[in-house]
């Protein structure tokens, strides 16, 4: 059953850690914000926060972006930047949000913007302006106003979410007493294939985020799972066992055209495009424990990419290609690592001990992966060194299985 536009309980966020370097800057609450309904200097701030490079506070005085600033006394507040803004109710009932960011250091304007939008779009405009300071104040392009998807149980009942990328707003894509897995978006971020359960058995979908329309893509015999757009978002790489054992294959984004990539007695899984196209990643227990390998989508020898402890799994590659992030056990803690693919140099990211479902940013900056947090499974973002963290914890249900959406909505 598909619930479009379905109001999300809120998520409670908290951050923790310090960063190496982290930019000042002070974000004023904008002027007659209260009108909107959504508190969007609170929202800027609290995106800038998570990013890890900036450390946002909260602007004191009667600010907005027709206010000259006096930069001796922003400078004495230890300001590198300042943002100010106002909300202004249109006669058609749509907000006009508007915005400028200052540079305090050398006391010049550098973005002034303008946002009109209907009531329902003011979170997603304050995270586009989140966006817009971040880009000028770091040069990389901002992920504040992508998506996420995720899982929550609450009850006995699942459902899949599309969300901002704070958790919050969105709508439920879908909603079964049956367990729904392993979300995936299509780069074009229109579709999710993800694995549902709903028929007793596990079944790959594809559905289209904004409708809700879905199709079946693979209910062969035995066990469809794990399914993962490629790159041009033509073609599905999954784990079948309709052959007898879990095996590789890949099929077009209709379901057709199935060919198997792996001949193995082993189990493989867990197939993830490099963003060339050319290979996948995958766990597969060939050599005793589940290991990451690595294979030419057009078929070839696989090779072993993770060597660290002897279980190794949850593979997904940095938009840039050059790091992975993967789950791997520790003894008996579960923890997101990172590795250099040149080098082989290991990070661990995580210091909690059930984390599962990494998933990089689309600009590569910050992972979102999902943890138990006090007795609750929570989801949590870390940017890649992991010195910044933040926890966000559903008020309503245990929330598992993120992956993050591309650029554009």
């Amino acid at each position: 059953m598909s619930l479009p536009l379905s109001a999300l309980a809120q998520f409670r966020v908290e951050i923790s850690g310090v960063g190496a370097t982290q930019l000042p800057l002070a974000v004023a609450d904008f002027r007659e914000e209260a009108r909107s309904g959504q508190p969007v200097g609170a929202i800027i701030r609290a995106d800038l926060e998570r990013s890890g490079q900036l450390r946002p506070f909260e602007a004191p005085g009667a600010l907005f972006e027709g206010s000259v600033p006096v930069w001796a006394d922003w400078r004495a507040r230890a300001a590198d930047a300042l943002v100010a803004g106002s909300v202004t109710k249109l006669a058609d009932g749509r907000f006009d949000l508007r915005f400028k960011l200052w540079d305090v250091v050398r006391g010049q304007e550098l973005a002034a913007e303008s946002h009109a939008v209907a009531p329902d779009d003011v979170r997603l405009a304050a995270h586009r302006i989140a966006d817009t300071i971040y880009e000028k104040l770091t040069g990389d392009k901002g992920v504040f106003s992508t998506r996420i998807a995720y899982v929550t149980k609450a009850g006995g009942r699942y459902s899949l979410r599309v969300t901002d990328a704070d958790g919050e707003g969105g709508q439920v894509a879908l909603a079964s007493p049956e367990p729904i897995i392993s979300p995936a978006w299509s780069p074009d971020g229109r579709e999710l294939a993800y694995v549902s359960f709903e028929t007793r058995k596990a079944v790959v979908w594809v559905q289209e985020v904004a409708t809700g329309k879905r199709r079946i893509v693979a209910n062969f015999r035995g066990t469809n799972s794990a399914p993962a757009f490629s790159p041009d978002g033509q073609q599905l790489a999954l784990s079948l066992s309709r052959d007898g054992g879990t095996q590789l294959f890949i099929m077009g984004r209709d379901g057709q055209n199935v060919r198997r990539l792996t001949q193995t007695s082993a189990i493989d899984t867990e197939p993830v495009f490099a963003p060339d196209g050319r290979s996948l990643f995958f766990v597969s227990d060939r050599g005793g424990g589940p290991q990451i390998y690595r294979m030419p989508v057009a078929g070839g020898n696989a090779e072993r990419v993770s060597f660290n402890g002897n279980y190794n799994v949850s593979p997904t590659i940095s938009p840039d290609g050059r790091v992975m992030a993967f789950v791997t056990r520790n003894g008996g803690a579960f923890r997101v690592c990172t590795m250099d693919l040149a080098s082989g140099t290991v990070q661990q990211i995580s210091d909690t001990n059930d984390d599962e479902s990494p998933s990089f940013a689309p600009n590569g900056r910050l992972l979102i992966y999902a943890t138990r947090y006090q007795g609750r499974d929570v989801l949590m973002t870390s940017t890649l060194d992991g010195r910044i963290k933040a926890r966000l914890i559903s008020t309503l249900a245990d929330v598992r299985e993120p992956t993050w959406g591309p650029f554009g909505r």
